[in-house]
């Protein structure tokens, strides 16, 4: 896994103020803990890890952060948004040496066309989308294949079928990945001029019967004769 480069500046002052004050300014309020350290707050340049947040594949990425001469590598622990501008507010950093052993949660990437889609008309269902593994920083997949090829309506995938060279993968072995379901039958209704769904008329049962007219004249047949 590349190593991406960040430059960055401390920050003396912590709080909604000073976080509000950086962002202005065009840079991330961030802080960066791990090894026993104090956690150490400072503001990312926002251009800078925009671009390197397009640039990487993948899920997780470990950096180095340069903050004024003193060298840090650290993994991605959140990234912080805005819900409606989706603007990044702050980012949590955790210092790792590159021998360390990590957790981190990696992306599930399905691979392929389902038989049961291409032959039966199912849908396919993407359930888990991450999974926990263990694995040194230097070798955290961006993500991880499932090939979903050779499934059939009803077939499911688990954690236990996707390749896992170099990592150890922490969540459940039975855990369903993937699975086809059949397809949905979905009833139509039908809608008047004004949008409105007619409701279906409803039928009675056809009665057979003589009306009084008829009886009456059945009965006068028989006295004239």
């Amino acid at each position: 896994m590349a190593i991406v480069p960040l430059s960055g500046l401390p920050r003396e002052r912590a709080g909604k103020g000073p976080a509000r004050q950086a962002r202005r300014s065009g840079r991330i309020p961030a802080v960066v803990y791990g090894h026993g350290q104090a956690a150490t707050s400072m503001a990312i340049n926002t251009k800078e890890f925009e671009t390197a947040l397009r640039l990487h594949e993948g899920g997780n990425m470990i950096v180095s952060l340069k903050i004024e001469g003193d060298d840090k590598t650290a993994l991605i622990r959140e990234v912080q948004r805005d819900p409606i501008s989706q603007e990044i507010l702050h980012l949590d950093f955790q210092e790792v040496l590159l021998t360390d052993t990590v957790r981190v949660e990696v992306l599930i990437n399905l691979v392929g066309s389902p038989r049961g889609v291409r032959e039966g008309g199912g849908i396919l269902e993407h359930i888990t989308r991450e999974i926990e593994v263990e694995c040194l920083a230097t070798a955290i997949p961006g993500s991880m294949d499932a090939d979903v090829t050779e499934l059939f309506i009803g077939d499911s995938i688990h954690v236990s079928d996707i390749k896992a060279d170099g990592v150890t993968v922490l969540t459940d072995p039975s855990t369903t990945v993937a699975t086809v379901v059949p397809p949905t039958v979905q009833e139509t209704t039908e809608e008047t001029a004004e949008g409105e769904v007619a409701e279906p008329e409803a039928t009675e049962p056809e009665v057979i019967s003589k009306g009084k007219d008829d009886e009456a004249k059945a009965g006068e047949s028989e006295e004239k004769k």
